[in-house]
């Protein structure tokens, strides 16, 4: 099984950007967590701010991948272009996010994504990322 986890703007600064929303913990140590609990599934990591990279990297694995675990960060809540890739693609996505973004700023509220991922899941913290992982596995044994 092959997972791609996408991080987009701003991610590459988890553990020192707004601890108090993101958490002290830095990514990379999370993921390391990450693959040791799932040693059977092959969890690769791309982190971008730039939109067209991010939506070059659902178009390489789109096709071949049996799941993406995005958190797109802003772009959750501008990008069309993105809603596009995911919608393009064959590959389910499942949209992440660290905090509880329907606690915070209005703008946040909305997602273009949602309605083009297999679910959504928000407020766990890193553990979010985990909950994804779960879900793209369910959702494959369940499709065998």
């Amino acid at each position: 099984m092959k997972i791609l986890i996408i991080n987009g703007p701003n991610l590459n600064l988890l553990g020192v950007r707004e601890p108090s929303i993101y958490g002290s913990r830095g990514f990379e140590s999370y993921l390391d967590e990450l693959r040791k609990t799932y040693p059977n599934v092959d969890i690769e990591y791309f982190q971008s701010n730039h939109e067209g990279s991010i939506i070059d990297e659902i178009h390489r694995v789109g096709f071949s991948y049996d799941g993406i675990v995005l958190n797109a960060g802003a772009y959750t809540h501008t990008s069309v272009a993105i809603a596009d890739a995911i919608s393009a693609v064959t590959t389910p996505v499942v949209e992440v996010h660290i905090s509880n973004v329907h606690r915070r700023e209005e703008f946040r509220h909305h997602s273009y994504l949602s309605a083009v991922c297999m679910g959504v899941i928000c407020g766990f913290g890193l553990n979010s990322y985990r909950l994804g992982v779960e879900a793209i596995i369910d959702n494959n044994n369940k499709t065998k």
